[in-house]
């Protein structure tokens, strides 16, 4: 637009010679000259005026709008921080703190490993099945158990303990080393010295996640106390939630959605032994009450 307005500007100029024969005529006229006749003056004048507010016109025409800025893109927003493995397991604490306690005639625990999967089934009162490969498949009853039915690592204990453990994080592990340390747990070697009733306790707490009946606010505590320990670390997305590296290299898998823990390389028994499991899937854990009876 502005090329437009400089070229209609330049056409609207008189040349030269015709300025230069306009002004001898205008000369001739003021010194007596022949005059030019009154219309074709008015008529002139009028045309140099129209000529020179067409100019002004012109050259006060406002230009086109200036091209609208082009958008600028904005900066794509960072990728948000992957989440800490003390993180994934407070989430999982406030989902399971908000799950129903369950019930039912057996605490059934599944626990599929790559060569085998083991099942138990243990009620309240004691009574005890398990089946795997070594079983060829059928359930087989164990001797009763009594009422101390469920196992911690290094301590036996009651239906009615498990539901009246603390639901406090750092209130529960005091409560768990104390029954450990009172609780006659030992190794070959003799009693549980200091190291190996740390590491009892927190394999209980690991226990208390994955393969006892704990109620909600029990392990959602559990899980607060694991997250409490320095060098907790997340390994990722992995199949059944996310992986973590807790000490002691025990590799866990925890589903925040669910508030479960659905594997591990360390698992507890109902009889109370500690298994491990070099495979890096580890071993898969469900762990419920049912009213089905073992079959």
């Amino acid at each position: 637009m502005d090329d437009l307005i400089r070229a209609t500007l330049a056409v609207a100029d008189p040349a030269e010679d015709v300025a230069d024969r306009s002004r001898h005529r205008l000369q001739n006229h003021i010194r007596g000259g022949r005059a030019i006749p009154g219309k074709r003056l008015a008529w002139l004048s009028a045309g140099i005026a129209l000529t020179a507010a067409a100019a002004v016109a012109i050259a006060v025409v406002p230009g086109a709008p200036d091209p609208a800025p082009k958008p600028t893109r904005a900066a794509p927003a960072p990728a948000p921080e992957p989440a800490t493995g003390q993180e994934i397991l407070l989430a999982a604490a406030t989902v399971a703190a908000q799950d129903q306690d369950g019930s039912g005639a057996y605490w059934h625990i599944t626990i599929r490993l790559p060569q085998d999967t083991l099942e138990y089934w243990i009620t309240p009162d004691g009574r005890f099945w398990w089946k795997g490969r070594k079983t060829a498949g059928v359930p087989w009853e164990l001797s009763a158990r009594g009422a101390r039915a469920f196992s911690l690592f290094g301590v036996d204990v009651t239906l009615g303990r498990l539901r009246a453990l603390p639901t406090e994080p750092v209130a529960l592990r005091a409560a768990i080393a104390d029954a450990i340390l009172h609780g006659g747990g030992h190794t070959s070697g003799g009693p549980f010295d200091a190291e190996e009733r740390e590491r009892a306790t927190f394999l209980s707490l690991i226990a208390l996640v994955s393969t006892v009946p704990a109620p909600p606010a029990v392990r959602a505590a559990a899980f607060r106390a694991l997250a409490a320990h320095p060098g907790v670390e997340s390994l990722g997305e992995v199949p059944g939630g996310q992986g973590l590296l807790l000490p002691g290299d025990i590799r866990v898998v925890v589903d925040p959605a669910t508030g479960r823990l659905n594997g591990t390389s360390v698992y507890i028994t109902p009889e109370g032994a500690v298994y491990g499991v070099s495979d890096p899937e580890g071993a898969r854990i469900r762990a419920e009450w049912t009213d089905a009876a073992p079959a």
